[in-house]
C-alpha cells in the first residue's frame, strides 16, 4: 500500500501541498489536464524556487476573478463536470463540505447560505482539486499527517483581522494535534487544514515505510529563520513493527462505583479508545481508589477526556504522549462447525480469532465461547499447517 505523509513542521497551504505532490513525483501534464478540464478562468504553473536553501516547487494558479464569491453548490457543480477520476472527485468534494461546515460553524449560518471568499476563489478551487488529482496520480491510497504548525499572529482577511489560527481553520483542526513555533504569520491556511483533516487517516508520527520520494512545496514567504515548505513522503508500507504516536489520558478515582466505572470504559471503547485499564492504586491519606488509563490516537484525546469528565466523577485528567510498536496484522477467515470467524495473525506467527465474531457466533447459537474459540484456532492452525 502507497501512502503519503504530509510533514507540515512550516504549516500547510493548498498551493504547498500541489507543489509538494509535484515535486515528489505527480505527472505535471496530467494535472495541468486536470485543471483545464474545470473550465475556470485560470492558467498553471509549477517554478522551481527555493526557500532558506531548500529547493522546493511553488504552484501557481493565475485567475482573472480570483475573488469572486461562490456558494458550495457552484462548486460542487464545477468539480463534477470536470474531467476527473472518481476518486479525485470525491475527495475534492468532501473536502469542500468538511471547509463549508467549518465556515458556516464559524459564522454561525446555515451551511447552504456559506458563500466562500478566499476559500472560494478560483485559486482554491484549483488547489484542493490539484491536491486530489495529484494524489491519484502518484496512486496514493492513505495519507497521514504530522502535528500541524499553525503559525501565530494575525491575519488580514475579507472579515477584518483575525487571530491565527483563523476561526475557521481551528474549527477543522478539533480534536487534531497542533502547536505554534517560528515567525508571527498564518503558516495554515483554511484550505490547508481541510486537506489535511480531510483526507489524513491519522495524525502523528511516520508510519513504518519504505521510501519512494520527498517533495516540498513552497509557501509564498520566505522566513529569515525557517524554511516556509511543506515536506510530503512517499513510500510503500511494510510489515515492520510499526510505530505510532498515541495519547494516554489518565485519572485516579477514589469516589466511583464499580458500576460506574465499567460503564465509563465502555463509552471511551465505543468512542474509539485503543485500550482501557483499570488498575487498583493508593492515594493520599491512603486512600484505595482505581486508576483509569486510556490509550488513544492523537486527535481523539479531546473527545475522549470529556467522557472522563461526564461518566467519572474525576477533576482531573493527565495527558500526555507516548509511542507504541505494533506488529504488522493480517486478517484471515477460517470455517468452524458452527460458522465462519476472522483470525488476526502476524509474520511472526502469533494469532488470535476475532473475539466478537466468536462472541456473536457463542450468543446466536447457544454454544460456549471457549468451544468456538477453540474451533477456530484449530481451523487456522490446520489452515497454516
Amino acid at each position: 500500500m502507497k501512502i503519503c505523509y504530509l510533514d507540515a513542521f512550516s504549516g500547510i497551504s493548498g498551493d504547498m501541498t500541489v507543489g509538494a505532490l509535484v515535486d515528489a513525483g505527480a505527472d505535471w501534464n496530467a494535472l495541468e489536464d486536470a485543471l483545464k478540464s474545470l473550465n475556470l478562468p485560470a492558467s498553471f504553473r509549477v517554478d522551481k524556487t527555493k526557500r532558506r536553501g531548500m529547493a522546493a516547487s511553488k504552484f501557481h494558479v493565475e485567475a482573472v476573478d480570483d475573488k469572486k464569491h461562490r456558494h458550495l453548490p457552484h462548486i460542487e457543480k464545477i468539480i463534477s463536470a470536470g474531467s476527473l477520476s472518481e476518486r479525485s472527485k470525491k475527495n475534492a468534494l468532501s473536502v469542500f463540505q468538511n471547509l463549508a461546515e467549518a465556515e458556516a460553524r464559524s459564522h454561525a449560518v446555515p451551511i447552504e447560505k456559506v458563500h466562500f471568499h478566499e476559500v472560494g476563489a478560483v485559486d482554491s478551487i484549483c488547489d484542493i482539486v490539484g491536491a486530489c488529482v495529484a494524489l491519484d496520480l502518484l496512486g496514493v491510497e492513505e495519507v497521514y499527517c504530522s502535528q500541524i504548525n499553525v503559525g501565530s499572529g494575525t491575519v488580514n482577511t475579507e472579515h477584518g483581522v483575525l487571530p491565527v489560527p483563523a476561526p475557521a481553520t481551528a474549527e477543522l483542526l478539533k480534536g487534531r494535534p497542533v502547536y505554534s513555533a517560528g515567525p508571527e504569520a498564518e503558516l495554515t491556511t483554511p484550505t490547508g487544514a481541510a486537506l489535511a483533516t480531510t483526507l489524513a487517516k491519522e495524525f502523528g508520527s511516520l508510519p513504518a515505510v519504505r521510501l519512494l520520494a520527498q517533495g516540498f512545496g513552497a509557501g509564498d514567504k520566505d522566513f529569515p529563520a525557517r524554511a516556509n515548505v511543506l515536506r510530503v513522503l512517499i513510500g510503500e508500507r511494510t510489515r515492520a513493527a510499526e510505530s505510532t504516536t498515541v495519547k494516554v489520558l489518565e485519572a485516579n478515582i477514589d469516589d466511583s462505583t464499580p458500576q460506574v466505572l465499567g460503564y465509563a470504559m465502555e463509552r471511551l471503547l465505543e468512542a474509539g479508545a485503543l485500550d482501557v485499564t483499570l488498575a487498583p492504586v493508593f492515594m493520599k491519606k491512603n486512600r484505595p481508589a482505581s486508576q483509569i488509563s486510556v490509550i488513544c490516537a492523537p486527535n481523539l484525546a479531546e473527545p475522549l477526556s470529556q467522557i472522563l469528565f461526564a461518566e467519572t466523577s474525576t477533576l482531573g485528567v493527565r495527558i500526555f504522549d507516548a509511542e507504541r510498536r505494533v506488529l504488522a496484522r493480517n486478517v484471515e477467515e477460517v470455517e468452524t462447525p458452527h460458522g465462519r470467524v476472522r483470525v488476526k495473525y502476524t509474520d511472526l506467527g502469533s494469532f488470535a480469532p476475532e473475539y466478537d465474531d466468536c462472541r456473536r457466533i457463542a450468543e446466536a447459537q447457544q454454544v460456549p465461547l471457549r468451544e468456538v474459540i477453540a474451533e477456530a484456532t484449530r481451523a487456522f492452525e490446520r489452515l497454516r499447517s
